[in-house]
């Protein structure tokens, strides 16, 4: 996973190639942009209690 979070810091040709990646282990699907990270790394550290204000729903 480490090669895909050494391509970050690249400058592409055009702007919209620019491709989102998790902050954490550079997962480019399911990326939550509030929390610059992917949906795996955010419910990990979620349930941790890791980020504040976000708290599993129950009803």
């Amino acid at each position: 996973m480490s090669k895909l979070v050494d391509k970050l810091p690249k400058k592409h040709k055009f702007k919209v190639r620019i491709k989102s990646r998790c902050k954490r282990c550079g997962r480019s699907r399911a990326y939550l942009r509030k929390f610059e990270m992917c949906r795996l790394c955010f419910r990990e550290l979620a349930l941790r209690g890791d980020i504040p204000g976000v708290i599993k729903s129950s009803w």
